[in-house]
């Protein structure tokens, strides 16, 4: 059963398909890799892979192109058809098994994957119990879960000055522009990770916490800012003024190449599947 913030999920991307691409791909962490990439490199040793959530494809065409030689099996779920339709158009994906679907109910069978990537969507399901008793169970045992997690703004730089800006914006509107609560906050943290995915059968997680340095042109940054979905059901005027103050700021502290500093901050969290979940 789709629920209200899935629907709220569907609406959104089928107006904004490849928005967080959009906003993260260009994003490097302090070793150069993109934050797509890390999560690449967290499977390099398995050959079949679904990605949970995997929007427009990036990540499912890097790992088919990855230097260890793509997976023999890719699979990629999403809730959005236009994403899925972005994806079936990368020519590295022909070959690539995209379905649409909820990742508390998986369309696959048990034990099929060794590998499981999802950038920037687990921490926004519903139902975390279910999806990680749904991961386990598409997951042979010694199979890897990776997954990126928004951790934030980093401090001093054009996220949190856009976030300080917008969040009286956020609070004052009306109900019927306000978004539903999305996913699980337990999700966004180690130990919240680990009593979700514990009970499931994984072994305690991996994490790391890395800052993705998203600086750029000025429009760039907008689009980086924009991946906040609470901008989507804003009166347009309210979000024109918002951008015009924060355009405003963000020249103020402008390179002189023009550029805007801007970053925020993900988690990595990689944990295995081992045995039976706990009872």
């Amino acid at each position: 059963m789709t629920t209200l913030q899935e629907e709220f999920l569907r609406t959104f991307h089928a107006a904004h398909p490849a928005v967080t691409v959009r906003a993260m791909a260009h994003g490097k962490t302090a070793d150069g890799r993109s934050s797509y990439e890390l999560l690449r490199d967290r499977v390099s040793a398995c050959d079949r892979v679904l990605d949970l959530g995997c929007g427009d494809g990036l990540l499912l065409e890097l790992l088919a192109a990855r230097p260890a030689g793509a997976p023999s099996v890719l699979a990629g779920l999403d809730l959005s058809a236009e994403e899925l339709v972005l994806a079936r158009r990368r020519p590295g994906l022909a070959a690539a098994d995209l379905r649409a679907g909820r990742a508390q109910q998986l369309p696959f069978t048990d034990g099929r994957f060794d590998g499981c990537v999802s950038h920037m969507a687990l921490m926004l399901m519903g139902e975390a119990e279910r999806v990680a008793a749904e991961v386990a169970r598409v997951l042979a045992p010694g199979g890897t879960l990776a997954a990126v997690l928004g951790a934030g703004a980093a401090g001093g730089e054009a996220c949190e000055s856009f976030l300080r800006l917008a969040r009286p914006l956020f609070e004052a509107a009306p109900a019927a522009q306000r978004i539903p609560p999305l996913g699980d906050p337990r999700l966004r943290t180690l130990e919240g990770f680990d009593a979700v995915f514990r009970l499931a059968g994984f072994a305690p997680a991996e994490w790391e916490t890395v800052r993705i340095d998203l600086t750029g042109p000025p429009e760039q940054v907008w689009r980086t800012v924009g991946t906040y979905y609470d901008l989507g059901p804003l009166d347009p005027a309210v979000t024109a003024e918002l951008r015009a103050r924060f355009e405003a700021e963000s020249a103020a502290r402008a390179l002189p190449d023009g550029r805007v500093p801007c970053g925020m901050k993900v988690h990595i969290a990689t944990a295995v599947r081992g045995g039976a979940p706990e009872g």
